[in-house]
């Protein structure tokens, strides 16, 4: 496997916890499926991140161009405590939705392990550090490896065209975490109590982009139970 390109990492739910827990997030807190915007009720909670996979095509690529042009003219309030990742690592973008959604609570979830020596390690890196550090951390990467390889579908070492993101709740805004945009991406007011139907509304802004594309997995960090 190329240190510059992984796996592509699926959208399980039970493959992604089977290995973050290994990684050191407690398994009270996991991964789960959202299966319709009009279901959120089911959704456990607390939640504290929802994760979006989505294709990337034409008109998605022309909106995040729009997006980023008026963010570099109007500007951005963007918390000082976010902790962002850039993504050099071709099909590493399911590990850093991940990672994203996780590190940036780490205020709620008790973290140990990995997870926990990569927040202190990294936490004063530039984004473009962070992403030097994880191209050069073998044990991430063969973990990353593995849990690729453990998915229902077949593992193909191509591009693909299928991309996650994560969107995380932090001092009061909802942010979207993509670590091949250039910052995060500041979708406005946003609590603790509040960011399932928040992030469901910036996913649904997603799937209006194109409504005849059907390709999209939602996932949600949930605590599932009090122990």
């Amino acid at each position: 496997m190329s240190a510059d390109r992984w796996l592509p990492l699926e959208s399980n739910p039970d493959v992604m916890n089977k290995f973050v827990h290994k990684l050191g997030m407690p398994k009270e807190w996991g991964f789960t499926d959202i299966y319709s915007l009009e279901l959120l009720d089911m959704v456990p909670k607390p939640v504290a991140a929802v994760l979006i996979l989505f294709p990337v095509n034409q008109k998605y690529e022309e909106s995040s161009k729009e997006e980023q042009e008026k963010i570099d003219k109007e500007g951005q309030e963007v918390s000082k405590n976010l902790m962002f990742i850039k993504q050099t690592i071709g099909n590493a973008c399911g590990t850093i939705a991940l990672l994203h959604s996780i590190v940036n609570n780490s205020d709620k979830i008790q973290l140990s392990g990995y997870l926990s020596n990569f927040i202190e390690k990294t936490k004063d890196m530039t984004p473009e550090e962070r992403a030097s550090y994880l191209k050069e951390d073998e044990g991430l990467s063969s973990a990353h490896e593995e849990s690729a390889q453990e998915g229902q579908t077949e593992a193909v070492d191509e591009e693909v065209n299928l991309h996650f993101i994560a969107l995380v709740h932090k001092d009061g805004s909802l942010y979207e975490m993509d670590g091949r945009k250039p910052n995060p991406i500041n979708h406005g007011k946003c609590s603790n109590e509040t960011v399932l139907e928040d992030a469901a509304a910036v996913c649904m802004k997603f799937m209006n982009r194109d409504p005849t594309e059907l390709r999209f997995t939602l996932i949600a960090l949930s605590k599932l139970s009090d122990s």
